[in-house]
């Protein structure tokens, strides 16, 4: 008896197995960005540039550099929309012309900024060179001097002393002050609020009034770096306030109620949970109060006036900053002057990003990220915990071994 083979049975193909990848496993593409959207870009923005030619030298008697990019801007914005609508619904291509337009006025933000700073660097070259600029003052240096006479070092050590005694006042200040408005919430929290927010709007010159009447007239100290520092202190306070406050809202509510639960108390848990979680963003309010402080001009010079010799001492004499060197440089006619102006505000640029960095340094690290010092102080103080662990368990031992022998009579 012989037995017939089976016949093949019919399989679908979702039942069958998959393909084995000869490479592995494929990852799959998580891109938003798709071949259409890169031809829609490239084909608008050819397009508006040759319907703008057409406009501007045919058609309309338009001329001028910046009526040709805006016609164009617009132009390409109506043709990418008409081009993605080919292929996308309503909403998505709203959404991708806010992009559009989000991300040229950033990229906007980016040339304009790339330019300030060229165009500093490149009307300052004739001066940065010289190191005779970075340390000597302008004591014996006149307007007709060549640049290889003078320099802004009494500039650079104002603005310095200035802005560290400016931020001795604001630091501590507004921190405590953006802890209060978070912590014990009420009426006086409110109004204080109030006042910060005003204050972030008041005019510079109206800063260095206040503390040229107060300081300067009712109680004679008269014009010095300090007084610069208290005018460039009133300008950085509700920054930093401002920004902090914010920051510190961003702590989530379950860090504190969890800190609470254990049986911390209020100013500890700011202490110990709050301000260590808001580190970073507290480092950036201090850049943004410095980067206000140490670029204002009017407020200097009503409170600390102008000298052309270095004054180590803020406070007694006159003492000048680099914004109001910059503007005591450019107001000259002299070719040289202007050169100057323009190195001593390439200099101010470099000592902001000089600060900026090492903010970035001291405080961006994120939380819970120890220094190799905290951790050194962290292994010292869990050895101390041993060997006082390890003596308590000698003292617990101790009368032990000295009543065994009684017991065993």
């Amino acid at each position: 008896m012989t037995t017939a083979p089976p016949r093949p049975r019919t399989t679908l193909a979702a039942e069958r197995p998959p393909p084995a990848d000869p490479l592995g496993e494929r990852r799959r593409d998580t891109s938003l960005t798709r071949g259409s959207d890169v031809y829609a870009l490239v084909g608008a923005a050819a397009a508006s540039f040759a319907l703008t030619g057409l406009l501007f030298t045919r058609l309309l008697p338009f001329n001028g550099l910046v009526g040709f990019v805006v016609v164009a801007y617009l132009l390409f914005l109506g043709v990418y929309a008409l081009l993605v609508s080919f292929d996308e619904s309503g909403p998505a291509v709203r959404d991708k012309v806010a992009g559009v337009v989000i991300q040229s006025l950033a990229l906007l933000m980016l040339v304009a900024l790339v330019f300030v700073v060229v165009y500093t660097l490149f009307e300052g070259r004739e001066a940065l060179p010289h190191l005779n600029f970075y340390t000597e003052d302008m004591r014996t240096a006149g307007p007709l001097d060549p640049l290889s006479a003078g320099g802004v070092l009494h500039a650079v050590v104002g603005t310095l002393e200035q802005i560290a005694l400016a931020l001795a006042f604001t630091v501590p200040v507004g921190l405590v002050c953006a802890v209060f408005l978070n912590e014990v919430p009420g009426r006086f929290a409110r109004l204080v609020r109030t006042v910060v927010e005003a204050m972030t709007a008041l005019p510079s010159i109206v800063a260095g009034l206040f503390i040229y009447a107060t300081v300067i007239l009712t109680l004679g100290l008269g014009r010095s770096g300090f007084a610069a520092s208290l005018a460039l202190a009133v300008m950085m306070l509700p920054i930093i306030i401002r920004a902090s406050d914010v920051v510190i809202r961003l702590v989530p509510g379950t860090l504190r109620e969890a800190s609470y639960a254990l049986g911390t108390s209020r100013w500890r848990t700011v202490w110990h949970v709050v301000l260590p979680t808001t580190r970073s963003g507290l480092t950036t309010a201090v850049i943004l109060g410095t980067a206000r402080g140490v670029g204002e001009t009017s407020p200097v010079l009503l409170t600390a006036g102008f000298t052309a010799e270095l004054n180590a001492n803020p406070f007694n004499g006159p003492q000048v900053s680099l914004p109001l060197a910059v503007f005591e440089f450019v107001k000259s006619p002299e070719p040289t002057m202007i050169a100057r102006g323009f190195g001593t505000a390439a200099a101010l640029m470099t000592l902001v990003l000089l600060l900026f960095i090492l903010a970035r340094v001291i405080g961006g690290r994120n939380s819970g990220r120890l220094s190799r010092g905290q951790e050194h102080r962290r292994v010292q103080a869990s050895r101390k915990d041993a060997e006082r662990f390890a003596a308590r368990d000698r003292a617990h031992a101790a009368p032990k071994s000295v009543t065994d022998p009684g017991s065993s009579q």
